[in-house]
C-alpha cells in the first residue's frame, strides 16, 4: 500500500495511515516496514514535507 507509485497517491495514502493509526511518521513506517527517508524524499520531490505537530505531510 505504500508502494504507490504516484507520488500524490503516496500522499493520501500516508496522511491517511497517520491520521488513523499512527502516532508518528517513524512508527507508520516501522509498521510497515518501510524506510523513512523514501517516503520524505518522495514527497518532497511534490513539495509536501512532514509536519510532526499535525502528523501530516502538508505542503509547503
Amino acid at each position: 500500500m505504500l508502494d504507490a507509485k504516484d507520488p500524490y497517491l503516496l500522499l493520501s495514502i500516508v496522511n491517511m495511515k497517520l491520521r488513523d493509526e499512527s502516532d508518528t511518521l517513524q512508527d507508520l513506517c516501522l509498521t510497515y516496514d518501510k524506510n523513512i527517508e523514501d517516503i520524505i524524499s518522495r514527497l518532497k520531490a511534490i513539495d509536501y514535507e512532514y509536519d510532526a505537530k499535525l502528523n501530516q505531510f502538508i505542503s509547503k
